[in-house]
């Protein structure tokens, strides 16, 4: 890993939470009780956008649809790959109705995009690094999925398999720190939020892994994003962030803890355009 990460400009696509709330259960993190603050989280969200822009991140937006709360989380709507856009078919009912709005603007921006025939819920199972995707399944993309993905990017695929249900996405669980410019990368992860072989399988590519204790990633430090050297995470997980400085990279703290009562964050909210 070098001394000093370098960044590179990234182009993210993300949903104003307009109509942001927690009106049913689709995870553990959700509780239909649970009082959203919508204010609150329309300022941390803008906070978001602004720490983008800032450093030099291009940010476009999808119009908010009434009737679709968790729409904010853009990064499930698809996955993008060299400019071609593996759109979503989501596990529960409530959300697959996003997947249209997330599809048009992708054609009125001029993108190809597939719409996949099994259950796929876009960046938060495929973490596209290097050469290869990453791929979750155990709670929502289904292995059928990343098999559909392979074929319509031409990429090799790797599936992961998740066992904890408070890490049902494969972004709560793994992010990409860097990629190298020669088609590597390193990531971040929470091993025990993996079965065993696949556990192996990530020792395997990526043995200098930063990684990441159960605290860390109930912190939401895992939904994090990283553009190579800056490291957009969650303020709680302090502990995390200290040792991404002690790697070079530099933490830069955005809180979005009114999004984490439905079981999201940082990640969630960002869809990235790989062109």
């Amino acid at each position: 890993m070098p001394d000093s990460p370098v960044p590179r400009l990234r182009r993210y696509l993300v949903c104003e939470p307009r109509h942001f709330a927690v009106q049913y259960a689709i995870n553990p993190w959700m509780h239909p009780d649970t009082r959203v603050d919508v204010d609150l989280a329309q300022e941390q969200w803008r906070s978001l956008i602004d720490a983008y822009r800032s450093h030099g991140h291009a940010v476009d937006a999808v119009e908010p649809v009434p009737g679709l709360p968790d729409m904010v989380f853009a990064a499930n709507s698809a996955v993008v790959v060299e400019g071609r856009v593996f759109g979503s078919l989501f596990h529960a009912p409530e959300r697959r109705p996003e997947s249209t709005h997330y599809d048009l603007w992708f054609k009125k921006a001029g993108y190809e995009v597939h719409h996949p025939r099994s259950i796929s819920e876009g960046e938060g199972d495929f973490v596209p690094v290097g050469r290869h995707v990453l791929a979750g399944t155990g709670f929502r993309t289904t292995r059928e999925a990343h098999r559909e993905a392979q074929e319509f990017f031409g990429v090799p695929v790797i599936s992961l398999t998740l066992v904890d249900p408070y890490f049902y996405h494969l972004d709560t669980a793994l992010f990409v720190l860097e990629e190298d410019g020669e088609g590597g990368g390193n990531v971040c992860y929470y091993p025990e939020a993996f079965s065993p072989g696949s556990r192996a399988v990530l020792e395997r590519l990526y043995p200098d892994a930063v990684l990441a204790t159960r605290q860390d990633a109930m912190s939401w430090g895992l939904n994090s994003v990283s553009d190579g050297r800056h490291v957009f995470i969650a303020p709680q997980a302090e502990a995390l962030a200290a040792r991404f400085d002690a790697h070079g990279y530099v933490p830069v703290p955005v809180d979005l803890s009114e999004f984490h009562k439905a079981g999201g964050g940082i990640k969630c909210c960002t869809q990235e355009i790989r062109s």
